[in-house]
């Protein structure tokens, strides 16, 4: 039924965990996988006269290390199963803009993402690009929601637990 997914990936842990989950759906419906993850926007609008050109220079260095690190985790998953991937690292200031425009110019039949599951108030503050995933594409969405939510929430705080690889 579905033979090209694309997946969203942010490198969170609840991205992750949706990436395996996507992965052996992928192997189960003999699917592809094309992995996305969008960086910010970054405006030289104002280069040279509030910002350091040399930290724009660092500010990208880094965001593309991340995607390459992100896209990376994916593309080995997809390995192991035998899955084909292709990565894409797009740019752009709104991320469900980014995700809806490479859904329909790779003619993915899916999109396999995750939820954060916020509701009320928190969920109109921080925004979802989810929700805006849903509401303006045309590609059918799954969302993958996990059985415990709480895990992965984040409440911008750090614990040491935080920092331990498991």
């Amino acid at each position: 039924m579905f033979r090209h997914i694309l997946l969203p990936t942010d490198g969170s842990e609840l991205s992750r965990d949706t990436a395996r989950r996507a992965v052996s759906f992928a192997q189960a419906m003999g699917a592809r996988i094309t992995a996305i993850y969008v960086k910010g926007a970054i405006s030289t609008d104002y280069e040279g006269d509030f910002i350091d050109p040399s930290a724009l220079d660092r500010i990208s260095h880094a965001v593309n290390k991340k995607a390459k690190e992100y896209l990376g985790f994916v593309k080995k998953l997809c390995k192991e199963a035998e899955v084909e991937c292709r990565t894409v690292a797009a740019s752009g200031a709104h991320p469900y803009e980014e995700i809806i425009r490479v859904a329909t110019e790779e003619d993915c039949d899916l999109v396999f993402m995750a939820s954060h599951g916020r509701r009320g108030l928190q969920s109109l503050l921080l925004g979802s690009e989810t929700q805006k995933v849903l509401t303006y594409s045309s590609v059918p969405v799954l969302i993958f929601r996990p059985s415990n939510p709480g895990k992965h929430r984040h409440s911008g705080k750090k614990k040491a637990s935080d920092h331990i690889e498991k």
